[in-house]
């Protein structure tokens, strides 16, 4: 059985590894035995690699704008130099949040959170894709979100994005599996993160929230790292086009 979950010696990228979900998916990985490069937006990226290491992990931090085309290449090639050229594990953690009612949301907002939220998913996935194709062997996880299968208030790109996400995870396993890569998603359902801090704000409408989490609480980074740890090893050999709901129980109630 350890040997089935066992992903020590593996290599992996995560992209929004610097906080929040992403900084738990990368220590769970870190905690695994993996060697990780995790991206971020700001010099932060470096204090989270350096705060790693210092716990006697191998990690190493990439500080791009995903926002740009040719940052997300970039930085792409430049984890994959620091990791000696070898890829077995991709996380596509980073995301944005802008939250305006539709009839209002800004257009530049819109770009903002589609060129993050979705196609740097697919560029960090291609680029990938093509260098685990060689080998036979690849594991991708995607991060969705609860608007994967409802549309939510105030976040119309965000909605876009994520659906654009789940529906692509489904793509690229229907054409990749057969060749040895496997792709997969989480959806965190309600995070206490940073992501959320305006609905969380919002006493009446978190209360809303909180009722209906069969859980009894709003989910932690934490609770992504058995999910995570599933889906980079073996133990999904034979999943591809799965949305795993991290979510407290949240859409079955």
């Amino acid at each position: 059985m350890h040997q089935l979950f066992d992903i020590s010696g593996k290599k992996a990228l995560v992209t929004g590894g610097t906080k929040g979900l992403g900084w738990s998916m990368a220590e769970a990985l870190l905690e695994a035995g993996c060697e990780v490069a995790i991206v971020g937006s700001s010099d932060g990226v470096f204090a989270a690699a350096k705060d790693f290491c210092g716990r006697g992990f191998r990690c190493h931090g990439v500080k791009a704008d995903l926002r740009r085309r040719q940052e997300n290449y970039r930085a792409f090639d430049e984890c994959l130099q620091k990791l000696n050229g070898d890829l077995d594990i991709l996380v596509t953690a980073a995301g944005i949040q802008r939250r305006h009612s539709a009839e209002d949301f800004p257009i530049e907002e819109w770009d903002e959170v589609i060129n993050i939220n979705l196609h740097s998913v697919f560029i960090f996935c291609q680029q990938a894709g093509r260098l685990m194709l060689k080998k036979g062997y690849g594991k991708i996880i995607n991060v969705t979100s609860m608007v994967s299968w409802f549309g939510g208030q105030t976040v119309p790109a965000y909605a876009a994005a994520k659906g654009g996400v789940t529906q692509l995870t489904k793509e690229l396993a229907n054409d990749w599996m057969g060749r040895g890569i496997n792709v997969n998603a989480i959806a965190p359902g309600y995070m206490d993160t940073d992501l959320n801090t305006a609905l969380l704000a919002n006493s009446e409408r978190s209360a809303q929230i909180l009722a209906r989490i069969p859980a009894g609480r709003w989910g932690k980074g934490e609770d992504l790292k058995g999910a995570t740890i599933f889906l980079a090893s073996a133990a999904s050999d034979y999943m591809s086009g799965a949305n795993i709901n991290v979510d407290g129980g949240y859409l079955v109630k």
